[in-house]
């Protein structure tokens, strides 16, 4: 379980999208909860910074992947969250972007494990 930084891996361009976008599938979350969630499953390999994540977020806003909207906070009713939903383009996106990586890893499993030759 990666817990210093070396132990990290930075994301390649675009797919910081496409977990934000896979996380957003079945349910609202504001920022924190979406960081965490990564976080979580990728067992600490992947930390989403909020210097990368909100620039993302308000990118993914803008492509019509997302929609946003202010609510308060659970028990805290003193506190707003901005709470981000998948919409039905940002669906049609995700499934895109999964076939793209799909694609790119088994290319590059190629690469990397090449099927022993025939004798």
């Amino acid at each position: 379980m990666p817990k210093c930084p070396k132990d990290r891996v930075e994301l390649l361009q675009g797919t910081l999208d496409m977990l934000i976008l896979r996380t957003l599938v079945f349910d609202q979350a504001h920022g924190h909860q979406i960081a965490k969630h990564i976080q979580r499953t990728t067992e600490d390999v992947l930390q989403v910074e909020h210097g990368s994540l909100y620039p993302a977020l308000h990118r993914l806003e803008r492509k019509g992947w997302i929609s946003a909207r202010w609510e308060l906070a659970g028990k805290d009713l003193k506190r707003e969250f901005k709470y981000y939903r998948l919409t039905a383009l940002g669906r049609k996106q995700l499934l895109a972007e999964e076939s793209k990586w799909k694609r790119l890893t088994d290319a590059i499993s190629r690469v990397m494990w090449p099927a022993e030759e025939a004798k």
